[in-house]
C-alpha cells in the first residue's frame, strides 16, 4: 500500500509531502558538508496549521536531502510552501562568512563531462575529496534571504558551481506560510547555459553556521508540474 502511494506520488511530480509526525521519512537522509558544524535537526511537526518538515538551525548546517528523477522537460517547475520565524539579519549572500539562510531550497545536478571543461572537472573532484560525494556537478539554491530584492541571482561565495536565487526576502511574511514557484529549466539556462543536466537531488536547509545564529524553518507540498499547470493550493 505505501508503496503504491509512493508511485502514485512520483508519477504525479511530488517530491515532498509530509503527512506523519516524526523523524524525517524515507528516502530523505540528513547531509553534512564537511562536517565541522553541528547538525541542523529536521522533522515532520505542525507548523502554522500545515504538517510540514521543520529545520531547526543553531549555529548548524545539514541539507536534508532525496533523490529525485524528474522530466524537467515535462515538468520544469517547482511548487513548494514554507515559512520562517524571521530571516537571518546578520547574512550576507556575497561572502562565506555571511552565507546562511533561514530556508532554502537546493536542487542539484549531474553533467556530461562534455559540459565541463577540463578545469571544472578537476575542481569538482578537489571539492569532493574535501568535503565528499554529495558535492554535485551544479547546483541551484532558492533561498530566503535577508536584504536581497526577489530575482537576485549571485555566485555562491564558495563555489561557482552554485547559484543562489532569492526568491523571499526580508521579514514581511515571516511567520506565515508562503507558496512559491520557480522555473528551474529556465533558471538552470540562465545560471549555467543550456539545457539542464539530469537532476539528481532535491534538499532543503536552514543553515546558521557561518553567523552563529538560529533559524527556524517549514516546508511542505514540493511538487514538479508543468509550465501551464497550477501549482497546488
Amino acid at each position: 500500500m505505501i508503496a503504491t502511494a509512493l508511485l502514485l506520488a512520483a508519477a504525479q511530480g511530488w517530491v515532498g509531502r509530509f503527512t506523519t509526525p516524526g523523524p524525517p521519512p524515507a528516502p530523505w537522509r540528513v547531509v553534512r558538508i564537511g562536517k565541522k558544524a553541528p547538525p541542523t535537526r529536521f522533522r515532520v511537526t505542525k507548523l502554522g496549521g500545515v504538517t510540514a518538515m521543520e529545520a531547526v538551525a543553531v549555529k548548524s548546517m545539514a541539507l536534508l536531502a532525496r533523490p529525485v528523477t524528474v522530466d524537467l522537460a515535462a515538468t520544469p517547475v517547482l511548487c513548494w510552501r514554507w515559512w520562517i520565524d524571521a530571516p537571518v539579519a546578520a547574512a550576507d549572500m556575497r561572502s562565506k562568512r555571511g552565507d546562511d539562510y533561514a530556508a532554502r531550497i537546493y536542487v542539484a545536478f549531474d553533467l556530461p563531462d562534455s559540459a565541463m571543461s577540463r578545469g571544472t572537472r578537476f575542481k569538482l573532484g578537489i571539492a569532493r575529496r574535501l568535503f565528499g560525494s554529495d558535492v554535485p556537478d551544479a547546483a541551484l539554491n532558492y533561498v530566503w534571504d535577508n536584504r536581497h530584492p526577489v530575482g537576485t541571482t549571485l555566485p555562491s561565495a564558495y563555489t561557482d558551481r552554485a547559484r543562489l536565487i532569492v526568491a523571499e526576502t526580508g521579514s514581511t511574511q515571516a511567520g506565515r506560510w508562503v507558496s512559491e514557484r520557480a522555473d528551474v529549466a529556465a533558471d538552470f539556462g540562465r545560471a549555467f547555459g543550456g539545457v539542464p543536466g539530469k537532476l539528481t537531488q532535491i534538499a532543503i536547509a536552514s543553515d546558521t553556521d557561518n553567523t552563529g545564529s538560529s533559524a527556524r524553518a517549514g516546508f511542505a507540498d514540493l511538487q514538479f508540474v508543468g509550465r501551464d499547470q497550477r501549482c497546488p493550493a
